[in-house]
């Protein structure tokens, strides 16, 4: 199934009126990242990769900016004045081809401003589009942000077996 990437592309306004351009990530945004990951705190990469992140090489990058369209999807937010990377959505499909895990990173400067919400609507929203049945993901349970932000988006929330600190999330769409 081909996907038209421009169908994606759209100016979201904030909360605080501020205005974003999100759209699928291109192989050529690598070299946003360096600049975005300088403005994410080390906590915040712990809670969105589970564990001290400190390097970011080429390899490391090339997963996240090279993606196969028609297996996952990942969605930056840009300012268009500055061209910098604000924050970024993914969505994998599973190998059932009928759900997807998905990831949200956001500039630790700019959380509580909605950008992190409007990610994920667009998200679920392709989501949907796509014909996927449900989006899940697991998340540190000290991470109450993430699953305060799941709570309002109907997400289930549950205890992971044997992974007390991981909560598993779930989105039936």
């Amino acid at each position: 199934m081909a996907i038209d990437l421009t169908k994606w592309e759209r100016h979201i306004a904030l909360p605080d009126g501020r205005t974003v351009y999100v759209r699928p990530i291109r192989p050529e945004d690598e070299a946003l990242y360096g600049p975005f990951l300088a403005k994410v705190t080390p906590e915040d990469l712990r809670l969105r990769f589970f564990a001290p992140v400190k390097e970011f090489g080429h390899a490391f990058l090339a997963r996240f900016t090279q993606i196969d369209y028609a297996k996952a999807m990942a969605f930056i937010a840009l300012d268009e004045a500055t061209v910098e990377l604000l924050g970024v959505a993914r969505l994998h499909n599973n190998a059932d081809n009928i759900s997807a895990e998905y990831a949200v990173l956001v500039r630790s400067d700019l959380k509580t401003h909605g950008l992190g919400w409007q990610l994920m609507q667009q998200t679920i929203a392709y989501a949907r589009a796509r014909g996927l049945q449900s989006i899940e993901g697991q998340v540190l349970r000290e991470n109450t942000t993430m699953l305060e932000m799941c709570r309002e988006l109907g997400f289930e929330i549950s205890s992971v077996p044997d992974a007390a600190n991981i909560c598993a999330v779930k989105l039936t769409l």
